[in-house]
């Protein structure tokens, strides 16, 4: 197993990311470092990378190559972007990053840059087509897109770090100055042709530090049960709120607010104007926050090759395919209790007639009802449905995510602790909380037969006949009494979820 390191220089933050490269074109984050260094503050002067923000730059550097050194990583991926890019003395600071760190940092240009934005995003997220705002200290970078295919992209001189220095010295109240950069932000946005051209169902996807607190705070407000930020929506209602109580707080109070950095609050609502001016402008009614961004189309640049060409076409299963080989797990019987799954699912549609939404959802159960075997066998059931609670998975909705992790949870005793489902009783319709109960055990009774491992049990076909379902079992004459006496202990679970007596034969 290869690791490797990615450095993202930013106009505000300095970050670090450990990988572990896994075989197959996978990979998994083992650790992460990030450091607020402002290099772009006081730019705006002369256009020079200032000596104290160079000097915490190459300190933090320092700090990192350390980190990086004692895991023994084989290569370091450090990319510089719109601060250097336009830095006067890029030159000199580049050199002093190698004489002083070892480092070679590459600068990445506009292209560059909105390419690896793009593949953390649509290589991280399920949505058709988007508009990504990667909003850093110095530049906004907008990215539009497609059906996987990029269309646009353009970097806009304004960041959050730039907007507050800009109007920090007007002697404007708050209010008053985030309304100067809404005004500001909007004529930048009129000066982009295909801006105007953007169709009214495009979501916005937020990538940043400053999306990322938005959505630490929205969940705060409405003590959302989940803490990952990946695929959090946020409503234009709730932005409206949350941006109406900062823009009027001067810089102590707004230091306070719960879920917010410190170390960005100042600059915090200068990036809540700058998204507010895009949200009016394009009529949009919410927008998706993304965890994955530059440092994640890195590590797919690196770690999956093809995406360079073209964008992987199913995320939650790469995602779930990650996560398996991480945990070492064993992935021809989780696929073969998909399989069964997903038989059952068919023959038994007439009794539970859930759409066929749901099979994203049954999908990730099925295949990660094991996944708790990497904390211990006894009680693995209850570690596996943590896990996908807290898996950050790809290309699935936190919705839907928590579904799968309950469903997991009954593979082996067929129920659930009320008390810990009740937590996220909230995020679910009347129709999801039945599809918990009916598709879990279905993960339950496709699990079963394959007990063994061995994938003895083919095909499954069920007969509805009044009050019972015969379910028969083809393993084309091959030895099953395991798997059929171990699917018999589900019985009472089945007619709980269906009301029908079941037989298995």
């Amino acid at each position: 197993m290869e690791k490797i390191a990615i450095i993202d220089l930013g106009s505000n933050s300095l970050r670090l990311v450990l990988v572990d490269i896994l075989e197959g074109g996978y990979f998994s984050v083992v650790d992460e470092l990030k450091e607020t260094v402002r290099l772009a503050q006081d730019m705006e002067l002369d256009g020079f990378l200032q000596p104290a923000r160079v000097a915490q730059t190459i300190k933090t550097l320092k700090m990192f190559r350390r980190l990086c050194d004692a895991n023994k990583v084989e290569k370091i991926y450090a990319y510089a972007t719109a601060a250097v890019r336009r830095a006067k003395n890029q030159r000199g600071f580049l050199d002093e990053v190698l004489a002083t760190t070892g480092i070679k940092l590459k600068v990445l240009d506009d292209d560059e840059e909105a390419q690896l934005v793009y593949q953390g995003v649509i290589n991280s997220m399920d949505i058709p087509r988007g508009i990504i705002m990667d909003i850093g200290g110095g530049s906004t970078q907008f990215v539009y897109y497609n059906r996987k295919n990029l269309l646009q992209h353009i970097t806009l001189p304004f960041g959050a770090v730039v907007l507050t220095e800009m109007f920090s010295k007007s002697g404007a109240s708050p209010q008053e100055r985030n309304k100067m950069i809404e005004d500001y932000v909007t004529e930048q946005l009129k000066s982009v042709p295909w801006m105007a051209e953007i169709l009214p169902d495009t979501k916005l996807i937020g990538v940043g530090g400053s999306f990322r607190n938005l959505g630490k705070i929205s969940r705060m407000l409405k003590k959302y049960p989940l803490s990952m930020a990946h695929n959090y929506v946020v409503t234009n209602q709730e932005f409206n709120g949350i941006y109406g109580n900062i823009k009027n707080l001067d810089l102590d109070k707004t230091m306070k607010i719960k879920g917010l950095s410190s170390v960005r609050a100042d600059i915090f609502p200068s990036a809540l104007a700058a998204i507010k001016s895009v949200i009016n402008y394009l009529n949009l009614e919410e927008l998706v926050i993304s965890g994955s961004g530059l440092r994640e189309g890195a590590m797919f640049k690196y770690a999956v090759p093809s995406t360079n060409e073209k964008p992987i076409s199913d995320v939650l299963g790469h995602s779930i395919y990650s996560l398996l080989n991480f945990f070492g797990e064993n992935i021809p019987h989780a696929e073969h209790v998909y399989n069964l799954s997903i038989q059952l699912f068919k023959q038994l549609k007439v009794l539970h007639k859930l759409p066929r939404a749901y099979v994203k959802v049954l999908r990730t159960a099925a295949m990660l009802h094991d996944s708790g075997n990497r904390i211990k066998y006894y009680d693995h059931h209850k570690h596996s449905c943590y896990i996908i609670l807290n898996s950050n998975l790809y290309g699935i909705s936190h919705k839907d995510l928590v579904m799968a992790a309950f469903m997991a949870c009954m593979h082996r005793k067929g129920d659930v602790n009320m008390t810990e489902f009740m937590r996220y009783r909230e995020m679910l319709t009347e129709e999801d909380v039945d599809a918990v109960f009916k598709l879990g055990v279905i993960v339950r009774i496709a699990e079963s037969l394959d007990r063994s491992m061995s994938g003895v049990i083919k095909t499954i076909t069920c007969d509805v006949l009044g009050d019972s379902v015969i379910m028969k079992t083809d393993s084309e004459g091959a030895e099953c009494s395991l798997e059929i006496k171990d699917a018999m202990t589900s019985i009472q679970d089945f007619k709980r979820a269906y009301k029908k007596q079941l037989q298995i034969l």
